[in-house]
């Protein structure tokens, strides 16, 4: 069964961890997947693991905290294909742990560009080729910081309401007026760098891995969801 067969998804992020599962999961369902992420390297690994399993990709190296670069990719892939059927808005960034007052302001800066302008620089750059989709998602990966603040964890928090407000806004913006359907999920704990880093001491055996995130994200995207779907994938 390849579900997707046929459809074009762009993944950010796409290099390791939840976003090359992901990238991974949709290929063997049958998406041509573009990869994103800044280190082709990584790029081409994940690349070549779909390969491996029958599945096609493009990877495409862009430093998405540079909004021309973002721009030149919808461009690039505008050129190639007519539509884009999912967006899964996955790269983040979380800068150090540290307490509001002694917050230095780059962090801050850090986690709103790649974290909330790279989201609509994303919408931005796709917008037209998602309209043009007969059945067009968008998932953004999001925390539950970004409801639910976190003493120490300010900068990645606020970037992350910031993340969850402009899809939502979006959702209601399209959805009245085209296909497009939004859904923003949160994780949960998973084994990924960004974990790791957040908690170093934590034994990554405790938390599930990416692969389950990717195979929700797949049946999410096989299935179908409504418009403003939310969901937290690990309940623990």
């Amino acid at each position: 069964m390849r579900p997707l067969e046929g459809q074009l998804a762009l993944v950010t992020g796409a290099s390791r961890g939840i976003g090359a599962a992901t990238a991974k999961a949709l290929a063997a369902a049958g998406a041509h997947v573009i990869l994103v992420a800044r280190t082709a390297k990584e790029l081409d690994a994940a690349e070549q693991a779909i390969f491996d399993g029958g599945g096609s990709a493009t990877i495409a190296p862009v430093d998405l905290s540079e909004v021309d670069g973002i721009a030149r990719l919808g461009a690039a892939i505008g050129e190639r294909w007519q539509a884009l059927d999912i967006l899964v808005i996955n790269a983040a960034v979380l800068p150090p742990l540290t307490p509001v007052w002694q917050m230095p302001s780059q962090d801050l800066v850090r986690a709103m560009t790649l974290n909330v302008m790279a989201t609509q620089a994303l919408i931005a750059a796709f917008d037209t080729m998602l309209k043009r989709s007969s059945n067009a998602r968008i998932i953004g990966m999001t925390s539950s910081v970004g409801q639910k603040p976190r003493a120490y964890w300010g900068a990645y928090g606020a970037s992350k309401a910031a993340f969850e407000n402009l899809l939502e806004t979006y959702a209601q913006e399209v959805g009245a007026i085209s296909n497009i359907k939004v859904a923003i999920l949160d994780p949960g704990a998973t084994r990924t760098a960004m974990r790791a880093k957040a908690y170093p001491g934590e034994d990554p055996a405790s938390v599930q891995p990416p692969e389950v995130v990717a195979d929700r994200i797949a049946a999410l995207l096989t299935t179908g969801f409504a418009n403003r779907h939310r969901e937290r994938i690990n309940q623990h």
